[in-house]
């Protein structure tokens, strides 16, 4: 277990093996195995259960975990590339989309802790050291002697020794490493000023999200507490009139009504929406008014009201705006107000807005400056 060396005194001392008490002798358990080829601190015979026909097998079975892991890795890669955006929104092919890459990064996954575990308890050596808690630090001759005691840990595991699972190992790796690159595709690019313009416009009519409805304005008026998630109507002779799912998550909107009484002073600033400056209430409709419904946070639906306090809660980080004060920001991460939609009413009693809204909608970290 140690070999004893001359010191500078001339006494015989055993040399400390890294890991290993100073003054207490290892206790180490294995099974017999060939010693050929081996040189590690312990001899093969103390440190192996299997034999060498068994570390091979084990090797073999690593190898072929590993490959799986590499055909798994690499499929979650071509699925991820095959899908596009507009695939993963149908609502079939995004079905066979999630199957693929979840079920390709599992094989992956898998069959990486698969191999390592049959690595560990066949091909490993097992041996087991016990001894009293020493002295933290270690002399210099002992820091000297890591790195020959880390590669003789690196020829116990077979790391060195078992090229075939050492190349698979690392084989399996690849698509896993690459997979965090290729994801950067989804973060950009940047919106720019698409957010500026939404498909709001002066006298665009509003339904009912999820339904054919458009919305009047007598839908609110019987609660004075009513809440109704809304969308414009781009085309009626198309389901859902027309709008793109693109569109419709930026320009998704809460109209909200409350008793007059209710509003705060801050509604009587001036705003301006295509030239025309006016008070935020003169963009409501008795006692009707419409915020942009995607937090200005990190953009989830603030889909979430209470009509006793008019506060607005985005369920996601817990961002809490006050619709009764131009919805500015009484709690949580957000940093800006929802923006307003000026709305009104056509001849036919339907609810239409007045323009676009009065700042662009979703997260502040987007570029929302005005020209």
């Amino acid at each position: 277990m140690t070999e004893n060396n001359t010191n500078s005194s001339g006494d015989e001392t055993p040399e400390r093996v890294v890991g290993t008490p100073a003054d207490e002798k290892p206790v180490v358990t294995g099974a017999a195995v060939s010693e050929e080829g081996h040189a590690g601190p312990y001899p093969a015979s103390e440190t192996h259960f299997n034999t060498e026909e068994g570390q091979r097998r084990g090797e073999k079975v690593a190898s072929v975990w590993f490959i799986l892991a590499f055909l798994g890795g690499m499929g979650f890669l071509v699925s991820y590339f095959v899908f596009t955006p507009g695939d993963i929104a149908d609502p079939q092919l995004g079905q066979y989309s999630n199957a693929l890459l979840g079920g390709t990064l599992t094989l992956a996954l898998f069959g990486i802790g698969a191999g390592m575990t049959v690595w560990a308890r066949k091909v490993m050596p097992h041996y087991e050291v016990s001894s009293p808690y020493d002295e933290l630090p270690s002399s210099d001759k002992e820091k000297g002697s890591f790195g020959d005691f880390f590669m003789q840990g690196a020829d116990e595991s077979g790391f060195t020794k078992r090229p075939l699972m050492r190349r698979t190992l690392i084989l399996a790796m690849v698509p896993l490493g690459l997979a965090p690159i290729v994801l950067l595709r989804d973060t950009g690019p940047l919106p720019g000023d698409k957010l500026k313009q939404t498909p709001w416009e002066n006298g665009r009519r509003m339904y009912v999200e999820g339904t054919h409805r458009h919305v009047r304005a007598e839908d609110l008026e019987n609660d004075p507490y009513g809440m109704i998630s809304a969308l414009p109507a781009v085309d009626d002779d198309h389901y859902p009139h027309g709008i793109s799912l693109n569109d419709a998550a930026k320009s998704v909107i809460l109209l909200i009504k409350m008793p007059a009484e209710d509003w705060k002073s801050s509604m009587e600033e001036d705003i301006e929406v295509e030239g025309e400056v006016a008070s935020r209430l003169n963009w409501t409709h008795n006692g009707i008014i419409a915020y942009s419904k995607i937090c200005t946070h990190v953009g989830c639906p603030a889909a979430l009201y209470e009509r006793t306090t008019h506060r607005i809660l985005c369920p996601c980080h817990q961002s809490t705006f006050d619709a009764s004060d131009a919805a500015k920001v009484v709690f949580g991460p957000a940093h800006r107000p929802l923006p307003q939609l000026p709305i009104g009413v056509d001849d036919e009693g339907y609810l239409i807005a007045r323009g676009d809204f009065t700042e662009p909608p979703g997260p502040t970290f987007w570029d929302y400056a005005k020209d």
